[in-house]
């Protein structure tokens, strides 16, 4: 299957001589969630202007749909939704009227009954005849969402779409992105909340100074990336580490109550069970054992801190 978005050797250099994009290659399939992950200045908003036409590349090539977005501009911007980090609207129109208005921006048809359930997806409905200006920032931001979904895209980027808003609106936020998701909806998702990438994604890219670092299925990523720890209670405190476990990974906390088993997911340096058989055999023994794992957000510190 051709994927609905193909960027081939992507570069972005503003007037000034920055050089915001470095050669970006990235294929994404129909009906995936993207997430997207960088500090400020990496190069994701860039990347989004670009494919949404917005802004010219400098160099490269993208095509969304089979269609390059430089030539044919409409064909693109008609299948693409944006929901930019920005609030901008028009303050003294009601809601029911700008979104209807962007939908015919597409080319569209008027249809109240996709508005209405837009409207109703997203808590906005008893709020059709309001003003902009009359709305909070957390509904504001529901009105771009609502924005991008009028003329039913077929890829929707989500720029920072949570940035600063209540937690009612971002788990109303997700609850729409998984229908959209269902409906066959390409995703393409920005956060700087990692824990949301790492519930509502199916792959995770990492961009760091204009470089796509890494593209990896989400599971695959913290699977090969991520590293797990055993936390075994002591029953009594040691004093130190016996000479025979340093240098298999496993440590001693600061206060002798606990021994923590670092290891690879994919390549243990000794077997659990053969490390415990040998803690016995030690005369070491625990009350409590637990395991945890690196999360997301650890995997993507040390990518975007080894890149520095």
């Amino acid at each position: 299957m051709a994927p609905i978005i193909s960027i081939r050797n992507l570069t972005k250099t503003y007037a000034n001589g920055f050089q915001a994009l470095k050669g970006i290659d990235l294929d994404v399939v129909k009906g995936e969630i993207l997430a997207l992950l960088g500090p400020n200045g990496a190069g994701k908003t860039t990347m989004i202007s670009i494919v949404c036409g917005i802004a010219n590349p400098s160099g490269g090539q993208v095509m969304v749909g089979g269609h390059d977005v430089v030539r044919d501009f409409r064909a693109t911007r008609s299948m693409i939704g944006l929901v930019p980090q920005e609030l901008t609207t028009d303050q003294f129109e009601t809601v029911w009227n700008t979104v209807s208005f962007s939908r015919g921006l597409h080319g569209k048809k008027p249809n109240p009954a996709h508005i209405e359930k837009v409207l109703r997806d997203l808590s906005l409905w008893d709020k059709k005849d309001n003003m902009l200006r009359q709305l909070s920032g957390g509904m504001k931001r529901r009105v771009l969402i609502a924005k991008a979904l009028s003329h039913e895209p077929d890829i929707l980027f989500l720029d920072e779409p949570t940035a600063g808003v209540d937690v009612a609106l971002r788990k109303d936020m997700w609850q729409v992105v998984e229908k959209l998701r269902q409906a066959g909806v390409t995703i393409i998702l920005t956060t700087h909340y990692i824990e949301e990438a790492e519930e509502i994604a199916d792959r995770v890219g990492v961009i760091n100074g204009g470089q796509l670092l890494l593209v990896e299925e989400k599971k695959a990523l913290m699977a090969k990336l991520g590293r797990k720890q055993l936390i075994l209670e002591l029953t009594k405190p040691l004093e130190a580490l016996p000479e025979s476990f340093v240098g298999n990974g496993l440590s001693l906390a600061a206060d002798g109550n606990r021994l923590i088993y670092e290891f690879d997911a994919q390549n243990e340096q000794e077997s659990i069970a053969s490390l415990l058989t040998r803690l016995g055999q030690e005369d070491i023994h625990f009350k409590d054992l637990s395991t945890q794992q690196s999360s997301l957000e650890d995997i993507f510190v040390a990518l975007v801190g080894g890149a520095k």
